[in-house]
């Protein structure tokens, strides 16, 4: 009984204060009721395509809509060719054909929410990684309309993790509220990280530990994300994400 609760204490401050907290701030927060009336636009955070001439990858995130905001991040990719004259987007949905190219503007706010930059590379480190980017969006498995779930994956931070495992040059982490990016259909897996710079074990991405340079320290209860940054130190906050400098 001892033990019992003393995980139920543990529990409720590293998980389920944060989430509260979080959600009591988000609830303050002006955000469209419909995905008809947010906003989709630009949010500027890239050049014209026309005037960067170099090679460029990005990985963005942005908060997903309404009560889901409090928990989670929608992430996606951005590549442009060497003296391409438009970036090309890549993302996942859930409705329809889960993939799709040029969905949105390449910077676009996601149900009104302005994206936070995850990682960029640029001129000949993008221009060599492009074409396998290209390669693993090819390769992810869940393209059929109805494979999409939200929680706990398949969905679209499932897909930006395939594609970080398949090109661990990007050597980022996604948001710990990248719900789904933990997502493993096998069942049960240890192994490496995607960035292939520590350790992983993860059972259907509903529970599982993360030790890695890269990701950091991670504890993963029921697709809610609570540890630590070591490569740029920071607390990972349930609800709250990245935490720190």
């Amino acid at each position: 009984m001892r033990i019992a609760r003393h995980f139920l204490l543990l529990f409720s401050l590293v998980f389920l204060l944060p989430v509260a907290s979080h959600a009591a701030w988000w609830y303050w927060q002006p955000s469209a009721q419909d995905w008809r009336y947010a906003d989709w636009s630009s949010a500027k955070l890239l050049p014209a395509a026309a005037i960067e001439p170099e090679a460029t990858v990005h990985v963005f995130a942005a908060r997903v809509g309404r009560w889901r905001g409090v928990f989670a991040h929608h992430s996606w990719l951005v590549v442009k060719e060497r003296g391409a004259s438009a970036y090309t987007r890549f993302d996942v949905v859930g409705w329809g054909t889960p993939v799709r190219v040029n969905h949105r503007e390449a910077d676009g706010r996601w149900f009104g929410n302005v994206p936070e930059l995850v990682t960029e590379l640029r001129g000949e480190a993008a221009e060599r990684i492009i074409p396998r980017i290209r390669d693993a969006v090819k390769s992810y498995a869940y393209v059929q309309p109805g494979s999409y779930t939200a929680w706990p994956g398949p969905n679209s931070n499932s897909f930006v993790q395939h594609v970080l495992a398949e090109v661990p040059e990007l050597s980022q982490a996604l948001p710990p509220t990248a719900i789904g990016k933990d997502f493993r259909d096998a069942g049960f897996f240890a192994g490496l990280t995607p960035s292939r710079t520590g350790i992983q074990a993860s059972l259907f991405g509903l529970a599982g530990f993360t030790l890695g340079w890269v990701e950091g320290v991670e504890v993963n209860l029921l697709g809610l994300v609570a540890g630590l940054d070591i490569r740029q130190p920071a607390l990972k906050l349930p609800g709250w994400g990245r935490v720190g400098i």
